[in-house]
Parts: C-alpha cells; sequence; structure tokens
C-alpha cells in the first residue's frame, strides 16, 4: 500500500483516526471533523509504532496498518483456529490471556493463534462439554464471558490456580458446599468414596455425600463430580476436567461448573491413570493420594 503520511485527507485518514481514537490514542477534534492527517494524527502515528515495537516514524505504511487492524478486533469478533499464516491480533491475545487465566495453557501471550493456543482451546472446550476441535467459535466465546467473573482483573501472566488449602480453610469450605460424588467404575469408586471420608472427617458437617449415579443428586447440589479412570466415551457431552496438572486443577474444576447451564452441573473427573504405561495395579495408596489431591482441589475451586 501506498503510505498515508502528513497533509493527506479522505476516507483512508478518517479510518486510520477512528482506529487510533477507539485504542485511546489522542486526535485533535479539527482534524477529525476534516479527516485530515495533522500534527495530532502525527503524533498519534508514531505512539503507535513506539508502543507497538514497529520502526520510528509518523507514516502509516503497510506494517502500521497490519498492526493497527489486528489491534483492532476483540474477543469474539471472528472465528479463530489453527491455519498459516496464524490468525494474529488483539482478539487471539485475549483469548490467550482468558486461557491462561482459567488454568489451560496457551503459552506465551503472544497474539498468534498456533499449536499452544489451539491446545488449550481444546483443552477449554473438553472441559466444558463442547465439541473440543481447536476451533473458537461463537459458543467458546461465550463460555469464556459466562466466567468473566473468573478471569476479569487478573493478570494476564497465568496461569492462576487456587492453590492448596489449609485444614481450617478446608474445612470452612466443606459446610459451605454441597457436591454429590459418584463413579464410573470400581477404581473411580474406591476413590469417590475415600474423598468423602476425607470430607467428614475434616468436618462432620461435610457437604459431600456419594449418590448411585449422576442423575440421583440431592436437593440443593451444587454439583455432581462423576470419578472415572479412562477417557471420555468419543460420544460424550459431559465436561471432562483431566486430572494431569495439579496446580490448575482448582481452576478448571470452576470453569466446568460454572460453565455449565444445568441448574445442578455434572462434571467428569479423570483419574491420571495412562493406558499406554498403567500396569493394571492400583493400591490403597494411588487412591489415598488421587483422593486428597481431589478434595484439596474441591476445596480450593469453591472457596468463597
Amino acid at each position: 500500500m501506498e503510505p498515508i503520511t502528513i497533509g493527506a485527507q479522505g476516507a483512508a485518514v478518517e479510518d486510520v483516526q477512528e482506529r487510533l481514537a477507539a485504542l485511546g490514542y489522542q486526535i485533535s477534534e479539527d482534524e477529525l471533523e476534516e479527516k485530515s492527517f495533522g500534527k495530532s494524527t502525527a503524533t498519534a502515528v508514531a505512539r503507535f509504532r513506539l508502543d507497538h515495537d514497529l520502526s520510528l516514524g509518523q507514516e502509516v505504511d503497510s506494517a502500521t496498518w497490519s498492526c493497527l487492524v489486528d489491534e483492532g478486533y476483540h474477543m469474539g469478533d471472528r472465528t479463530l483456529y489453527l491455519r498459516l499464516p496464524n490468525f494474529h491480533g488483539a482478539d487471539v491475545r485475549q483469548l490467550q490471556q482468558c486461557l491462561n487465566i482459567l488454568g489451560f495453557s496457551a503459552g506465551e501471550v503472544d497474539g498468534y493463534y498456533g499449536v499452544h493456543t489451539e491446545a488449550a482451546v481444546k483443552q477449554f472446550q473438553e472441559n466444558i462439554g463442547a465439541l473440543a476441535d481447536g476451533m473458537a467459535f461463537p459458543d467458546t466465546f461465550d463460555a469464556i464471558e459466562r466466567l468473566h467473573h473468573v478471569w476479569a482483573g487478573k493478570p494476564a501472566s497465568g496461569p492462576h490456580p487456587l492453590g492448596a488449602m489449609g485444614f481450617a480453610r478446608a474445612a470452612s469450605v466443606l459446610e459451605s458446599v454441597k457436591l454429590s460424588i459418584t463413579a464410573e467404575d470400581p477404581i473411580s469408586r474406591n476413590v469417590a468414596g475415600r474423598i468423602v471420608n476425607l470430607a467428614s472427617a475434616t468436618n462432620d458437617r461435610s457437604g459431600l455425600d456419594i449418590v448411585e449415579s449422576p442423575h440421583a443428586h440431592r436437593p440443593g447440589d451444587q454439583g455432581v463430580l462423576v470419578i472415572a479412570s479412562g477417557p471420555l466415551p468419543q460420544d460424550s457431552s459431559v465436561p471432562n476436567v483431566i486430572m494431569d496438572d495439579i496446580d490448575t486443577l482448582p481452576m478448571r474444576l470452576r470453569t466446568a461448573i460454572e460453565s455449565s447451564d444445568e441448574a445442578v452441573p455434572v462434571v467428569r473427573v479423570q483419574l491420571p491413570l495412562d493406558a499406554a504405561t498403567y500396569n493394571g495395579t492400583f493400591t490403597i495408596s494411588d487412591a489415598q493420594t488421587f483422593a486428597v489431591m481431589l478434595l484439596d482441589a474441591i476445596c480450593a475451586a469453591f472457596e468463597a
């Protein structure tokens, strides 16, 4: 493109000015009214180029224009997916920030929709029970927006796990939360039973209890956790939280529950048993370890 420089006037200048103004750069009223590229527009362009690591200058060249367009996107403006060249822009950067804060690592917040961002989107989609194809459609953005109260205002360096809890704090949470827990198989039933036993030992007024099935929840339950030792069936749309990264597990549990439209959300928690390396043995110690880790994650996820 031909650079837009001082002295230019017309629709192209108006477009540049509107984009700069939307990003918070100051342009004089007379230049806006006349759609003229004057001193204040040139200053705004120079500051924009400086802020975005472009070469110093006051003209709108191809690189500056491309960067202006990128910065004008808001999360949800367009469908994002993995392609070459990668999608890039402010909307991708905001998506990466939100995913990192929610516990789904998109890697460096660089504004490029690469393989790490796609993997984070897939994990988020599986976590909320959506089709995990790595394509950020409106339903993905809607689910993230419903969690606005979770990620808004948090630093973008994430993820931001809620962390392990002390006994006193855990006991307090267990008295205020009400969850039903069930399981899919003998291994997971062992873990589920231990979670409830540990909760009762921590606080005899614990709101956690065992139920026979996901549909047998109790009145007033905030959710049902289904413990499972195997992978999620391909035809299932139940939110599936994989118990892999323990640091981010509380936030991912909270995300799965709070993103649900159901009155009583049902969330599947997959134990970290790798089918490729699992040798068929599962000890009492294994069950107790998983139970302690999950109970701690539950308490951290539901802390007020």
